[in-house]
């Protein structure tokens, strides 16, 4: 098969049929996406893709069938087990299939559980990574997970299990007091349990926090709060998942780092967010 689109030189892997990969879309803006992805795309007999892999994605794949696979919370959706089994029926029926997950497909998106059925079914897979929301849209927001004057570590959770509640299996405490930064993704939904928990745990009310929703894209929005005001302020937002929220000391970064803003005209609204009273250059 040749491509009709042009790539770099390099000896770019086919998708051959009978064979499922499974491939990261990133967070939303098309540009995000890698070039492992796009070679996948114009590949594809078939894109099974989610929720929250934007339209504008599929068009690099006209030649395949696009059958949606989104799940949102609180809304009717396909079964996890039977998106598995849709892959492993697409693979024996002989097509190329590209199974087209939002982020990264190994980090909150259950790309382990689908590549596993589709291994315990002798189904050939490949996997391919993508940008993850948790760290592509905080930059987009102008906000760094990991900073050195503020956090030598950071901590990835998700806001709710697979019954849809607040993960009991999280030690709050030990993340609260062992972590920096701590990025939540699908908390929007559980986010004053979750608040409640780290504040119980010594967290500060005055923590600099952030919501970013729908983020990468044009109707991306950014809330800077803070951990005891934030449920108030999501609600008097207005604001709706899809969501990533950061708390920890490098939320500040914002106020320097907003590229968008700047962008668009807006000064920095702090050269010294973090209070060093010295330049970056020299540190």
């Amino acid at each position: 098969m040749t491509h009709d689109f042009p790539l770099p030189g390099h000896d770019w892997p086919m998708l051959q049929p009978g064979w499922v990969w499974l491939c990261g879309a990133g967070p939303g803006d098309p540009g995000l996406l890698t070039l492992h992805a796009l070679n996948a795309l114009r590949q594809a007999d078939v894109v099974i893709y989610d929720a929250l892999v934007q339209e504008a994605i599929l068009d690099w794949a006209p030649q395949a069938e696009h059958i949606y696979a989104g799940k949102r919370g609180g809304k009717p959706s396909a079964k996890q087990r039977d998106i598995s089994l849709h892959l492993v029926d697409l693979a024996r029926a002989g097509k190329r299939v590209l199974r087209l997950k939002g982020g990264d497909p190994f980090v909150f998106g259950r790309g382990g559980e689908e590549a596993q059925t589709l291994v315990q079914h002798n189904i050939p897979i490949r996997i391919i990574p993508g940008i993850s929301a948790g760290i592509g849209g905080l930059a987009y927001a102008g906000i760094p997970v990991t900073h050195r004057d503020v956090n030598q570590s950071v901590t990835f959770v998700t806001g709710h299990d697979q019954s849809g509640n607040t993960p009991g299996s999280l030690d709050w405490t030990s993340i609260s007091k062992g972590s920096q930064v701590i990025v939540i993704y699908m908390g929007m939904k559980h986010i004053a349990q979750i608040a409640a928990h780290l504040i119980a745990a010594g967290r500060s009310l005055s923590e600099p926090a952030a919501v970013v929703t729908t983020a990468t894209t044009k109707d991306q929005q950014v809330l800077e709060t803070t951990l005891g005001t934030i449920v108030e302020d999501i609600a008097a937002a207005n604001l709706e998942p899809p969501a990533i929220i950061c708390i920890g000391r490098s939320v500040l970064m914002r106020q320097v780092l907003d590229w968008q803003g700047m962008a668009a005209g807006d000064a920095p609204r702090n050269l010294d967010p973090l209070g060093r009273g010295r330049s970056a250059e020299s540190a």
